[in-house]
């Protein structure tokens, strides 16, 4: 199911016949990236009609906004709203067969994939392989997950790695100077006050009360450790965090498959696709805001809200565990193989789900 699948066309509706000629300018562009003529159409599909029809035809398709005439060009291409009709109206629900299912689960790894973000980046390579677009993926926004237990391992003799293990198999680390050698048997009674007072509660609700829940945690009378306590509880702080606005819980699959298509094969485009895939914080912005409900979404060139993503179609599904909330999905030139695309974003999502359950 697509959530944007309801969304109106203002204006004239399209007949069947501009239907079907829409339908085979957009699957003969999608194959070809080159212009499409009334002749190349009638001799690719069996339209039923003359080209001087079809040629009448992509005009008042042209006329309502459906297709756009390239200067260099006697053919026409589809515009973002083609798409849309496209996608909406035109091609049938889509699903993997058994054996690209099975292709799929293989690229994720279901033996060893366990942890969340070990997942989601291997969901990212497999989406950019099976699609040949950019496969994108969030990691899940952390509020309302559950902290299982906090680790303070020695990396040496004046610094420790805070280790906090996230239920549902996320682990978050931050380092820790500390002022001076720190014996084992005091590192070990610290991790069973910071684990006796925090574990078992949402990242929310801790970073809300950490200090009223370690405050005197720490014996009085025993200075270093009322040090060492206030020391761990300021890193304590950063591990639970809200979620980076840097664009760093954003997973990127390989950007070279999209470096292939036409559509990059100018050095300004492919700079563009460059420095998209270095935006980090406009992909989280992107998909931190979509509304996903039980289905896909799928927003076509301009109808994306940032400019950067302007020239790009970003189909995306939720994936879920728990509480917690991630996004997987792709991003390619509006000229993409929507019915595919569409049918690996919703498997994907779909198995990571199953796989984190």
């Amino acid at each position: 199911m697509r959530d944007d699948a309801t969304i109106p066309f203002p204006g004239e509706e399209l007949t069947d016949r501009e239907q079907q000629v829409l339908e085979a300018v957009v699957r003969t562009y999608v194959d070809t990236a080159e212009p499409t003529g009334s002749r190349t159409l009638c001799r690719r599909y069996d339209l039923g009609v003359s080209a001087a029809t079809v040629r009448n035809t992509m005009s008042d398709l042209e006329a309502k906004g459906y297709l756009q005439h390239p200067h260099t060009s006697a053919g026409r291409v589809p515009t973002d709203r083609a798409y849309r009709f496209y996608v909406d109206r035109l091609i049938p629900p889509t699903r993997l067969s058994p054996q690209q299912e099975a292709e799929l689960a293989e690229a994720l790894d279901l033996q060893t994939s366990s942890a969340v973000e070990q997942l989601v980046r291997k969901a990212t390579r497999a989406l950019s392989l099976l699609s040949q677009e950019l496969g994108v993926a969030l990691a899940p926004r952390l509020d309302d997950a559950t902290l299982e237990k906090l680790d303070l391992l020695p990396v040496s003799s004046e610094s420790v790695v805070m280790v906090a293990s996230i239920r549902s198999g996320l682990v978050r680390t931050v380092y820790v100077d500390l002022p001076g050698a720190v014996p084992q048997d005091l590192l070990v009674t610290l991790t069973l006050i910071l684990n006796e007072r925090l574990a078992g509660l949402s990242l929310r609700e801790i970073r809300a009360t950490l200090p009223e829940r370690l405050r005197d945690s720490a014996p009085p009378d025993d200075p270093a450790s009322v040090e060492l306590l206030n020391i761990f509880m300021q890193s304590a702080a950063e591990l639970v965090q809200d979620d980076p606005s840097d664009g760093s819980e954003v997973h990127l699959g390989q950007a070279s498959v999209l470096a292939s298509q036409p559509e990059f094969n100018s050095g300004e485009s492919l700079k563009g696709l460059i420095e998209l895939t270095e935006r980090r914080d406009v992909l989280s912005g992107a998909l931190r805001n979509r509304q996903h409900g039980s289905g896909l979404q799928i927003t076509i060139g301009a109808e994306n809200e940032s400019q950067a993503l302007a020239d790009f179609t970003l189909v995306t599904a939720r994936y879920q565990v728990g509480t917690l909330k991630g996004v997987v999905g792709v991003i390619g030139p509006t000229r993409m193989p929507y019915e595919k695309v569409i049918a690996i974003v919703d498997s994907t999502s779909r198995l990571v789900t199953q796989i984190l359950t």
